[in-house]
Formats: structure tokens, sequence, C-alpha cells
């Protein structure tokens, strides 16, 4: 018995061993096959692979929204929950389908222009370890960023279908709606930073930008009681994006409003200053409160992606103001130190970053 028994288990090794050698060829075939091909080959089976993963997303997208419109017809709070849930992780796959791969090359082109005039292999080193840093870190900021909310609008839902009647459903679906509408505000910040965005160029004067963006915040200012003052010297005519510098400027200038407006600062004022440098090259924004200011560790990571100090921020304002500036050839610097304000400089080329246009 015990003899038929070893027989059994030295056909089953044999059979296995057999297995392996086949799976081992097989791979060592497509390896094969796979540097034979030429670069238009690979590239075609990698846009064949992505098809069918954008095919299955769809599929997916489809039935989460036949289900979850059932659910909530028939059943709202188990409805809810499974559209958070199930959402999540839709979010979560069309991320890694769509805007990781153009975030991670966006990181590789970034980190080979700073290491350009170093060696090949140095280069490759380096690069490899950044990306896979900084591609960790913002992986972990979206999931922060993303996770925490759904978090606890799924817990408030919850506590409403444990007590269907209870007065304070009301409060909990405000607070619920409040969380998923930050959620929609991180991902579409995200969408903004990821997206490629060439600024349309056009003749404007800067004057007029900077009047648009202060005026947004003139009767916030006056209810808080900050001080806005204003001091264009010139036109300030350049070739740009009105509509993106604008943006910059109401973020920056909105920073500094809400950083007096969360702090206790005597006589808090907010100066804008226009004007040309003397060649009259360039065009120069100047943007300084007194307010708290900014310590030396915050400073450095500034503009670095998802990087905040404010509670409700998504960290992504200065780096899009930043993408901006760059765009158009400029130029953002910041001076601050504890309890000595903060100071943005602009700079931007009369001309525009792309060819110019006569003034």
């Amino acid at each position: 018995m015990s003899h038929s028994s070893g027989k059994r288990h030295r056909r089953r090794d044999r059979r296995s061993q057999r297995g392996c050698q086949l799976r081992h060829a097989d791979a060592e075939s497509d390896t094969a096959d796979d540097e034979e091909r030429t670069p238009e080959e690979r590239a075609l089976i990698a846009a064949h692979a992505t098809a069918e993963r954008k095919t299955e997303l769809a599929g997916d997208a489809l039935w989460f929204l036949g289900v979850t419109m059932a659910l909530l017809f028939f059943v709202p709070p188990v409805g809810v929950i499974v559209m958070l849930v199930w959402g999540f992780k839709l979010a979560k796959a069309a991320y890694e389908l769509e805007l990781e791969p153009k975030l991670r090359k966006r990181f590789i082109e970034q980190e080979a222009d700073k290491l350009v005039h170093a060696s090949l292999s140095r280069q490759r080193r380096d690069l490899e370890g950044a990306h896979a840093k900084t591609l960790e870190q913002l992986s972990a900021s979206i999931a922060h960023e993303i996770r925490n909310p759904i978090t606890a609008a799924k817990s408030l839902v919850q506590q409403m279908c444990e007590t269907p009647t209870a007065h304070e459903n009301v409060e909990y679906s405000r607070v619920a709606l409040e969380e998923l509408q930050r959620v929609e505000r991180s991902v579409s910040h995200l969408l903004r930073f990821a997206r490629e965005q060439d600024p349309g160029l056009s003749l404007l004067d800067m004057a007029d930008v900077v009047e648009s963006a202060l005026e947004s915040f003139r009767d916030r200012a006056e209810r808080i009681g900050i001080a806005i003052d204003s001091q264009i010297d010139c036109a300030g005519s350049m070739v740009g994006d009105a509509e993106q510098l604008r943006r910059v400027l109401i973020n920056l200038v909105g920073n500094a409003v809400d950083a007096l407006d969360e702090s206790v600062t005597a006589r808090p004022r907010v100066e804008v200053r226009m004007g040309e440098n003397l060649a009259g090259t360039e065009v120069w924004v100047r943007i300084k409160d007194n307010g708290p200011g900014i310590d030396s560790e915050n400073l450095s990571q500034l503009f670095d992606p998802f990087y905040t100090s404010r509670v409700n921020g998504t960290g992504l304002g200065l780096s899009i103001s930043k993408k901006i500036v760059d765009a158009h050839g400029g130029n953002i610097e910041v001076v601050s130190g504890p309890g000595e304000g903060a100071e943005f400089l602009l700079t931007f080329p009369k001309r525009g970053a792309v060819g110019g246009m006569p003034l």
C-alpha cells in the first residue's frame, strides 16, 4: 500500500516538474518574442491592454449606475452606502488608469530636466528613486484626501440608518454632503493639476487682471476688517492668458486673506503692487500681508502637490499657480518667516513664454 502511494507521489512530482518547465519555457518565449517586437508592435499591445481595461471599467460603471439607482429608489440608506463604497473603488480604478500614467510621465519629465547635465547612469538611478518617492507620497495624499471624507460620510449615513426618524438626521445629511463636496473639490483640483493646459496667449494689461482679482475680495475683506491696499504704476501690457493669471492672483490674495482671518493680527493688511522693470521687458506683481508668516519647514514645501497647513485646504492651489506662472515663462518667489507676514513676487516676460506678439 505504501509502495503504491510512493509511486503516485513520484508521478505527481514528475508532472509538477514538467509543468514548471513548460511555464518557464513559455515565459522565456514571451520575453524573447517581446524583445523581437518593434516599438510600434509593443505600443500596439500596450494600447490593446489599456483599451480592455477601459472597456471593463466602463462596464463596471454601467453596473454601478444601474445597481445604485435601483437601491436608491427602493432602499435609499443602503443605496447611499453602496454608492460611496463602490464609487470610491471605481474612482480609484479610474485614477490608476487615467491620471496615474499622466502624473508619472510629468514627474519623470520634471526630474529629467533637473538632471539633464548628469551622467546617464546616475540620472536613471536618481530619476527612478525620485519618481517612486513622489508617486508614493502623491498616492498617499490622494488616498488621504478622498478616504477621510468618504469614511466620515459613511459613518453619518450608518447612524441615519440606525435611527431613521431621529431629528439629528438633517444635520447628519448636511455634514455628509459637505464631506462629499470636499471629495469633489479635491478631485477637481487634482484633474486641473494633472491636465496639460497651455495658456491662450493674447495681448492683455496686467493692471486689468489685478483689479479684476482684487474686486473678488472687496466685500469679504471689508466685512472681516482687512484692508486691501493696491498700487498700480502702469498698464503692464504683456502677452499671456488673462483668465489663468487672474486665477493665480485670486489664489495668492485669497491665501493672504485667509491667513489674516484665521490669525490675531493688529490692523490686518494686504498690499498689492504692480509695475515694470527699468528695462521695460518684464511685468511684476508683489502681494504682501502682515499675517503670521510661514516657517522654514512649510516654506520649503510650499509648492509641493497636496502639501497644506490649512484644515480645509487641498494643497493644490499653489502648485497649480506655479504651473501657470511657469507656462508663461515667469517666476514666483516667496519671502516669509514666523511673525513676519508673507510676500510673493511674480515676474513675467512681456512677450510671453512662446514667441512674441507686437505690443
